[in-house]
């Protein structure tokens, strides 16, 4: 039997008097132990079944892998414990408003679906730590979606439309990891320094339309991965000198200048370390590999002094290991083991 809309007598009598019997039965089944996960994916489903029990004793719902084109908006109404909402691999355009009645959603799944943008509503699910809206037709997020997303850890929005991440996006300061890749992001926001706890970033595959990093981008701490591959940039700003925990970084399929192709050969600390020098204002020649060294030391990224006498040869020589292939352009055959900087070296700082 297909799903119909349930206590409508209850809806035209006020819905406040709705909300508080839905308020009211959470509350019951919380108390009782008696929160049920409920699997319907990969059922082929049209349209969703009558639900053979009380929808706010769901904590997990899996609508995935169906051809739902729409959610009614009574259901999410009174999924008032779920924790978890998969509704990916479906056909649908939107997602239902009172999707913001969902306050104790932590982890919501949309990807796969033909959506063009998130309701505004989105906003009032503050529980919120996951969002995976990949693969839709997105073409923006809601403009004040950072500002009351407060316990979101990781974003992604990657192979949509979008062309601009609202400035709210900044506020996001427990947010761990965003996936914008294949996207047609033209810029970054310019505060992306409040990111705080932001570990992994990835920007890449938006070709011909992002051109330039802002300059906050070096001021992510906490960063330890980059993916900035297949764009059109051609310079990577110098604050980047100072990204300390950065372990990965991916710019291949650019058109880069400044760092050239020979400092990104040598690989990642070799980039930091041209940029510290940019920084510094003591970058002359790239190949003058002996400068490196007062370079890191006076942009307090390393300092040769911290390393005893008999194992500077064995820093230089010995402890080599290959680098990430995504951290540069593919050319491993080209790093020597004679390298200047290694990162097993940096990274245990």
């Amino acid at each position: 039997m297909l799903y119909e809309q349930q206590d409508i007598l209850g809806m035209e009598y006020g819905r406040r008097r709705q909300v508080k019997r839905n308020r009211r039965a959470g509350v019951e089944a919380e108390t009782s132990g008696k929160l049920e996960i409920v699997d319907l994916s990969g059922m082929c489903l049209d349209a969703l079944p009558k639900p053979p029990m009380n929808l706010a004793n769901i904590c997990k719902l899996d609508l995935s892998n169906n051809n739902l084109q729409n959610i009614p908006e009574s259901l999410t109404a009174r999924l008032l414990n779920v924790v978890t909402l998969d509704v990916r691999s479906n056909q649908l355009k939107t997602l239902p408003n009172s999707i913001g009645c969902l306050s104790k959603l932590k982890v919501l799944n949309v990807s796969g679906n033909l959506l063009h943008s998130l309701p505004r509503t989105i906003e009032n699910c503050r529980s919120l730590e996951e969002i995976n809206a990949n693969f839709n037709k997105l073409t923006q997020l809601p403009d004040t979606i950072g500002f009351e997303l407060l316990n979101l850890r990781k974003l992604s929005i990657n192979s949509n439309k979008i062309i601009l991440l609202p400035h709210s996006i900044s506020h996001l300061t427990n947010l761990q990891t965003l996936d914008a890749r294949l996207n047609c992001l033209r810029s970054l926001p310019d505060d992306l320094e409040n990111l705080v706890n932001l570990k992994i970033l990835n920007v890449s595959q938006n070709f011909q339309y992002l051109t330039t990093l802002p300059y906050s981008i070096g001021l992510l701490m906490s960063l330890v991965e980059l993916d900035v591959s297949y764009n059109k940039i051609t310079r990577l700003p110098e604050s980047m000198g100072c990204l300390k925990k950065l372990q990965k970084l991916s710019v291949e399929g650019n058109s880069l200048v400044s760092p050239p192709m020979d400092v990104i050969e040598q690989g990642l600390q070799a980039v930091k370390g041209y940029l510290c020098g940019k920084i510094n204002g003591t970058h002359k020649s790239s190949s003058k590999k002996n400068s490196w060294l007062g370079k890191l030391a006076r942009c307090g990224t390393f300092n040769g002094r911290n390393i005893p006498i008999d194992d500077r040869e064995e820093y230089m020589m010995a402890n080599y290991r290959s680098f990430d292939s995504s951290a540069s352009p593919g050319y491993l055959t080209m790093f020597s083991p004679r390298r200047l900087f290694s990162p097993k070296s940096y990274s245990s700082r």
